[in-house]
């Protein structure tokens, strides 16, 4: 067994290629009951970096925990291939559709493109050792895909909760689309916080409704943050249960304002004592009306009441444009306002409206400030600093725009409240990922499921466009849609017309020209995957089996753990999944987001050239994934050392159990030495302890259970032990046989365990071990750990004895630091004690010392103590006292042991007895006797 992962790993990969590796473990395990891990896809385009190996290196440890648990686990890969980013690349050759491709060669393109990078990310994700079916992955783009897809969807038409809408949805002026709430993230934006006064209509009416007289002006006050929404002003909102105040505001004269954001609007505006004419409720302000400082033409807008008005910022008045927020949107439904803007998807406002017609949104604040000054309403301006949606892709600010799309109805027909039920129902982990995601379908809006893109899957529908209802018979036609899909690709719907798909009424119908959300893509997954690559599965009603387990990143609460939730409790009422599992993000050693201006970028390609895939797969499972993840030279460097415990303890075990036939030689368990016995009970335990943290998923339990094995249990002691009895009695003898037949149980177990994890260097172990080794290490369950029904040394009595160990080590350790010993084979201890502990020791007779690792120890009374002995108090509660000397006796020059008969047999000068004994023994196997240590 060898070093050098990095060269001998490719090796292994061709081997394993060569020989169908995948195939064959899937085939020998198809008869196991089935765990089904769903792969989320990742998208394909460019290189994969750490995150992505993080998170294929976890699944695949899933995967290959659930073999050995007894599972048949299928690890079908997936890419999700459609969308924006891949057009941006293809435009990069080819301009957009129409300059020099058409649609559909453009798709071909698209096409084309993410082939390619399906084909890079291929290579890098094998090389990690993740062992899958990359031959038959399945590819949202695939025409099996594609067509199931639009049954899928087909399936929530006929369920009632696709509807039609002209929402406020983020819209990204850079993409053109519309965005899923997964594609928005918020940063840190500088904008022009603007104070405006809306003149009232009438204000002798109003203010009488205040309780005083005149007609002086009166004002609304409000605030915002987006000036370039104030051409699309419809009307002014109010809490209808807070107190609002008019206010003689010095030279800005009578106003209106909450009275709790009084003394900041004050402020705000330099006036320093303003005098209070009056105080209503917000409800009574319903229905007063004001003017547009932009409307010639003076139409009255309405003051509404709505419960999303509060006192947290601004003047308790909302300037309220329904075409551009969505609380806006909501209160102008409810009460009848108009959804309108003049604002075009291009980011353009119409030409003709006023002040900024023309002109594009990014640039009209200025222009709309200097209007309202001139109009004598601006009453503040101001630079403000806050958080604000931008495009994940692009970086830059959305705008809240109403456009025509279709949607999801959370509440429609009840997909909220079925979704809370179904993430109940499923487990999460770790636990707080449930509060998480809960919060988010409780409070999300209808999704946009619509985008306006070339490269995606048809929203394949008809629309009436005497009303923008969908056809009667969609949920049919869209399974039309589908198999023709299936059959001929995209093509067979973009290609076609409307009298293709019905004859009755064509001329009043007219095909959708949107594509579907491509969150809506991978959502649909667990659905999609499986009639893909996996048909035989599907039950009688054409439908996949419910995944036992999801895994993605934290941010995927709102992406594609949600998605993947909401298509499939829309189409059968249920979660695809039973559990889901959340990895954090990596970081560098110091907290860090990696980033190549920073120079801490760790590439997953770097590592795998230089240390290897398995030290790579062993930060992952050392590492909590459940918050940030660390990495940098300098984790990666302690982790290969860690990896080298682990594979200098198996190369032990593997050099001692050389000649050794297990048919021939093992030796029964009732047969063992004590020491055997008991390293075969503490075998036992740790598998126990290692099942669990597989079964629980906390792989970092496993790897420090692992480590410590190797460190302490083997290393520190039980294989240190064993040395002296390996090489100094003969190969055959009843001793060695009982020592190499624990060897070969602790190689057969940890095999398993660290197969999921050093995958390449658990082939390699499992290759190498003596017996049948014909099937792969990755078919096997866990290992039967044979246990002794008796041991001549006690449970208790091994206690104290590991504690006697520990207390004798230090006081050689004292001896040694003296220059008094060399080794402990220098020493002699006697240790005193009674009760228990005297008990313990002295069970071990003359074997004490192989114990100690010394030429001479014994157990003595306590009563016969010395006064130079030195107490030790046990980690068990015992107290011993222990008197170390150094030996005045010559070394054996077999064992190194110094013993009193060196030097007294005459063919043998320089070997003790018992080396004498052994030596006679090689021929017949008998030798030494030993009976526990």
């Amino acid at each position: 067994m060898q070093a050098g992962l990095a060269v001998r790993e490719p090796k292994m990969l061709e081997q394993w290629e060569a020989e169908g590796l995948y195939a064959k473990i899937d085939a020998a395990t198809a008869s196991r009951p089935d765990y089904w891990f769903v792969d989320g896809p990742p998208y394909a385009n460019g290189d994969i970096h750490i995150g992505h190996a993080v998170n294929k290196v976890l699944k695949d440890m899933i995967v290959k925990a659930a073999r050995l648990d007894g599972f048949h686990a299928p690890f079908t890969p997936g890419w999700d291939c459609h969308g924006l980013p891949i057009e941006l690349q293809v435009e990069k050759k080819f301009g957009k559709v129409g300059d020099k491709l058409n649609a559909a060669e453009f798709r071909a393109e698209c096409r084309k493109y993410a082939n390619e990078q399906i084909a890079r990310q291929r290579v890098d994700f094998k090389r990690l050792g993740v062992l899958a079916d990359w031959e038959k992955p399945y590819l949202t783009m695939q025409p099996k895909f594609e067509a199931e897809q639009l049954r899928v969807l087909s399936r929530i038409v006929a369920n009632g909760h696709v509807t039609r809408g002209f929402k406020p949805v983020h819209w990204c002026l850079d993409c053109g689309s519309s965005l899923a709430e997964a594609e928005v993230e918020y940063q840190d934006k500088t904008s022009f916080a603007i104070d405006v006064g809306f003149t009232s209509t009438d204000s002798a009416a109003l203010a009488a409704v205040f309780g005083t007289s005149g007609d002086a002006s009166i004002r609304f006050l409000i605030w915002t943050t987006t000036p370039w929404t104030i051409p699309a002003n419809k009307a002014t909102s109010v809490n209808p249960e807070l107190d609002y105040v008019l206010v003689e505001m010095g030279e800005y004269g009578r106003v209106i304002v909450a009275e709790g954001l009084l003394e900041a609007c004050a402020k705000r505006y330099g006036v320093v004592s303003p005098n209070v004419l009056g105080r209503v409720k917000g409800a009574a302000l319903e229905r007063q009306t004001y003017t547009h400082p932009f409307d010639a033409e003076g139409a009255a807008k309405p003051i509404l009441c709505g419960d999303h008005v509060t006192l947290d910022a601004g003047t308790g008045l909302v300037h309220t444009a329904p075409a551009h927020g969505v609380d806006d949107y909501n209160i102008g439904i409810a009460n009848g306002i108009p959804v309108e803007s003049p604002l075009m998807g291009t980011g353009v406002y119409v030409a003709g409206t006023p002040v900024v017609g023309g002109l594009y949104v990014r640039k009209v604040d200025e222009p709309v400030i200097n209007a309202l000054r001139e109009a004598g309403a601006l009453i503040h301006v101001t630079k403000f600093d806050h958080s604000y949606p931008h495009c994940w892709r692009h970086k830059t600010p959305l705008i809240f725009r109403a456009t025509p799309q279709w949607f999801m109805s959370m509440d429609g027909n009840g997909l909220r409240q079925q979704a809370l039920v179904a993430i109940g129902k499923t487990e999460w982990i770790p636990g707080w990922g449930e509060d998480r995601i809960r919060g988010m379908v409780g409070e999300r809006p209808d999704w946009c499921i619509s985008r306006q893109r070339t490269w995606g899957v048809p929203m394949a529908i008809l629309v009436d466009k005497r009303n923008q209802t969908l056809h009667p018979d969609s949920a049919a036609l869209l399974k039309r849609v589908a198999d023709a899909v299936e059959a001929d690709g995209l093509e067979a719907w973009f290609g076609s017309s409307v009298g293709d798909w019905i004859s009755a009424d064509a001329e009043h119908y007219e095909k959708c020209p949107d594509t579907l959300d491509v969150w809506f893509d991978s959502g649909s997954v667990h659905q999609c995957s499986f009639v893909s690559v996996h048909p035989d599965k599907l039950d009688a009603d054409g439908l996949a089996p419910q995944a036992d387990m999801y895994l993605e990143g934290s941010d995927q609460h709102r992406g594609w753990f949600q998605s993947s939730l909401l298509t499939s409790v829309a189409m059968r009422s249920r979660a695809p999944y039973k559990a889901v599992l959340t990895h954090g993000f990596t970081v560098d050693e110091k907290g860090n987001k990696m980033s190549k201006s920073l120079g801490n970028v760790v590439a997953p390609q770097t590592v795998t050239k230089t240390l290897g895939a398995d030290v790579l797969r062993l930060w992952v499972s050392a590492s909590d994934y459940s918050g940030e993840i660390a990495i940098s030279d300098n984790l990666l460097k302690r982790i290969a050392d860690a990896y080298r415990r682990i594979r200098n303890t198996v190369r032990y075990l593997l050099s001692n159990l050389h000649g050794f036939d297990p048919a021939q030689h093992r030796v029964e368990p009732d047969q063992l030495l004590s020491i055997d016995r008991w390293a075969l009970s503490e075998l036992a335990r740790t598998q126990d302890e290692i099942k669990a943290a597989y079964a629980a998923k906390q792989f970092h339990q496993v790897y420090q259970l692992l480590h410590n094995y190797c460190a302490v249990d083997l290393g520190s002691l039980y294989l240190d032990v064993l040395k002296d009895r390996l090489y100094t009695l003969p190969e055959a003898s009843p001793a060695r046989r009982s020592a190499q037949t624990v060897l070969l149980h602790i190689a057969e177990a940890m095999t398993r365990w660290i197969a999921p994890i050093l995958s390449f260097t658990a082939d390699e172990i499992w290759k190498l071990l003596p017996g049948d080794r014909a099937q792969s290490v990755f078919i096997q369950t866990w290992y039967p750990v044979p246990v002794a029904s008796s041991n001549p040394v006690a449970g208790d009595d091994w206690a104290s004895l590991l504690a006697a160990r520990e207390a004798v080590k230090k006081e050689l350790e004292t001896l040694r630091a003296a220059g008094t010993i060399g080794s402990a084979l220098d020493a002699d201890v006697a240790i005193y004690a009674d009760g228990a502990a005297f008990d313990a020791l002295n069970t071990l007779g003359d074997e004490l010392r192989f114990w100690f690792i010394t030429s001479g120890a014994s157990a003595q009374p306590l009563s016969l103590k010395p006064a130079t002995a030195s107490v030790a108090k046990l980690e068990n509660g015992q107290t011993i006292w222990i008197a170390a000397t150094a030996t005045t006796a010559d070394k054996c020059g077999r064992c190194w042991h110094r013993r009193p008969d060196v030097g007294s047999h005459a063919a043998h000068p320089a070997l003790c007895g018992r080396c004498i004994e052994n030596i006679a023994g090689m021929g017949d196997g008998a030798g030494e006797v030993r009976l526990h240590v």
